[in-house]
């Protein structure tokens, strides 16, 4: 399959003659070594690119009590949560999933007006 002949772009020839010549500018630019300078302030960084700062025993300690507090706190709710739940009827308890879901469907269906149609 051939290609048809379009007719120049008027533009065309200048754009591509200006992208030629910067180039060469653009190259160097993407080139140069892409770390900063010691000197030179960075601004903000993603945290996997900033420098890692080991943190103090003291700094340690007190991150890992932070979150021993916080877990235990968790904890402690989610326990009152567990009791504060009304006591389970025995019956609902007893057999499995699927048989109390069957039992539950057909007493919808007794109790509606399907058996009219």
């Amino acid at each position: 399959m051939t290609t048809p002949e379009h007719p120049e772009i008027p533009g065309l020839k200048d754009a591509l003659a200006r992208a030629r010549a910067a180039h060469e500018e653009m190259a160097a630019a993407l080139d140069e070594d892409q770390e900063p300078e010691p000197d030179e302030p960075l601004g903000w960084q993603p945290v996997w690119k900033r420098p890692r700062k080991p943190k103090s025993k003291t700094e340690k300690k007190a991150e890992l009590r932070k979150q021993r507090r916080r877990l235990q706190d968790a904890g402690k709710r989610r326990f009152v949560a567990a009791q504060s739940r009304r006591p389970r009827s025995r019956q609902n308890r007893i057999g499995n999933a699927a048989a109390r879901r069957d039992a539950r469907a057909l007493s919808r269906v007794r109790h509606s007006n399907a058996w009219l149609w």
